[in-house]
């Protein structure tokens, strides 16, 4: 066996949680070896949230042609070019892939290519070569999960197999109405096809504030995307023309694709970290705040780590993780206050606490609640999109959940973070000045209302 080389920092796993914490650790001053056995960017880059964004901005200009009459522009949609659309996607993936690469191999990292496996705490084996850290993080990602009783194959696939598909789909089933869901949902919708998302919870996107899953069922109504919420699948068959699902109420769907889309699972198994004493809960790492395995000098970031599978999660984790591994003392990072983005039409943004978990918390009493219209935001009127702006706040105390619905609201949640995150109550974003017409002006006059002078409510 060839001879063993020593890092200060080895980190199994180039996705966001991996790659972040190599790049910190390296500008730290830090030896760092970054093992992935695919491609540099991870799940994110290549497979996830980058290329999910590309199609549903694709499917956004879709909608401007098809809609384009209402604003005075004459415009026709003509269908979807898909080798185009590839071509597009794929250019945008390889950008930043190219850009990855070039950070990574600026800052001195030494990439190791290949599958790695934890066989001591403090070593990595790659393809027979041995990579010691003073440090090692764990990095590995996740998969896109199943339920027994579905063979992925065929017309039955995942998010994978969806990014890849190379013709529109005349109809498809969705299976799960969370974030992925409901992302490929509105994308298809938008590309023409009939779509049924099949939720077993009693709301779509279950894990936002009820206010905003109605608001979103509403929406999808009207875009004609049908959803059956509260059943569960019971199995699944391929016919001539597609697929049938068969749900636990005996109610049967039928439709040429489906989509598995039921959650990420934790990619951990047979990686050797059970053998060196790394505690799983369900395949998740178990961690302590500080993100350490209670194993020697074992860390672990992003979708292995138990909590919101986001990759600005793993992305901040790996940073947290490369500074308190050169002394820097960082806080542990509150999972509260991460943002959370879905990019359906329209799209649904939140920070912070729901209502329920805000009463749960503090107390029926201690909650109070506004949710401004964006009917009366002017910039929201010119782009023809319904919704709201929804602030949770502790009465006479700050705010600690802000929720919104309507186009673009993606680009709020970041004042909306600033404003959970540094515990801001109404009077103080109450008394900033909001560009005016912007979609971000909402949140300043929801912030005004709360504060007790509403400028636009009716007597």
């Amino acid at each position: 066996m060839a001879e063993t080389r020593t890092f200060d920092v080895v980190v199994l796993g180039g996705g966001s949680g991996g790659y972040a914490t190599a790049l910190r650790a390296a500008q730290l001053g830090l030896t760092v070896a970054l093992v992935e056995e695919g491609k540099l960017g991870g799940t994110c880059l290549h497979r996830g949230c980058i290329p999910t964004k590309a199609l549903l901005h694709a499917a956004e200009v879709a909608d401007a042609a098809r809609e384009s009459e209402t604003f005075g522009v004459r415009a026709t949609f003509d269908g979807i070019d898909m080798a185009a659309l590839a071509a597009y996607k794929d250019g945008v993936v390889a950008g930043l892939y190219k850009g990855l690469q070039g950070l990574v191999s600026a800052r001195g990292i030494t990439l190791v290519e290949g599958h790695g496996k934890l066989v001591s705490p403090d070593t990595v084996e790659v393809g027979g070569e041995r990579y010691t850290g003073r440090n090692v993080v764990l990095a590995t990602g996740s998969y896109s999960r199943t339920l027994p009783g579905i063979e992925i194959g065929g017309r039955v696939i995942t998010s994978e197999q969806a990014l890849e598909l190379d013709y529109v789909p005349r109809s498809a089933l969705v299976l799960g109405g969370g974030v992925i869901g409901v992302e490929f949902a509105s994308v298809w919708r938008s590309f023409g096809a009939d779509v049924q998302v099949v939720e077993a919870l009693d709301h779509l996107v279950p894990a936002e504030d009820l206010a905003v899953s109605k608001a979103l069922e509403r929406a999808f109504r009207k875009r004609g995307i049908g959803f059956t919420l509260g059943d569960r699948f019971a199995s699944v068959a391929e016919t001539d023309s597609g697929v049938r699902m068969t749900l636990e109420s005996g109610k049967t769907l039928d439709a040429e694709v489906l989509l598995v889309a039921v959650g990420r699972g934790p990619r951990t198994a047979g990686l050797g970290f059970e053998e060196q004493g790394v505690r799983l809960d369900r395949g998740f790492v178990v961690v302590d705040e500080r993100l350490h395995t209670g194993v020697g000098n074992v860390y672990a970031t992003g979708d292995i780590v138990p909590g919101l599978q986001l990759a600005h999660r793993g992305f901040a984790q790996g940073i947290y993780v490369a500074e308190q591994i050169a002394g820097l003392e960082p806080a542990p990072i509150d999972e509260s206050g991460i943002p959370r983005v879905t990019y359906s039409d329209p799209e649904v943004a939140s920070v912070g606490l729901t209502e329920q978990a805000a009463r749960e918390r503090f107390g029926d009493d201690a909650v109070e609640t506004l949710d401004y219209n964006l009917a009366g935001n002017g910039r929201s009127k010119i782009l023809a999109t319904q919704g709201f702006v929804k602030l949770v706040r502790r009465k006479d105390g700050p705010v600690v959940g802000v929720h919104l619905v309507g186009a673009r609201v993606g680009e709020l949640v970041g004042e909306a973070q600033l404003i959970v995150n540094w515990e801001a109550h109404p009077e103080d974003v109450a008394a900033l000045v909001h560009a005016h017409p912007t979609q971000n002006e909402a949140l300043g006059e929801a912030h005004l209302a709360l504060a007790g002078k509403p400028l636009h409510a009716h007597n």
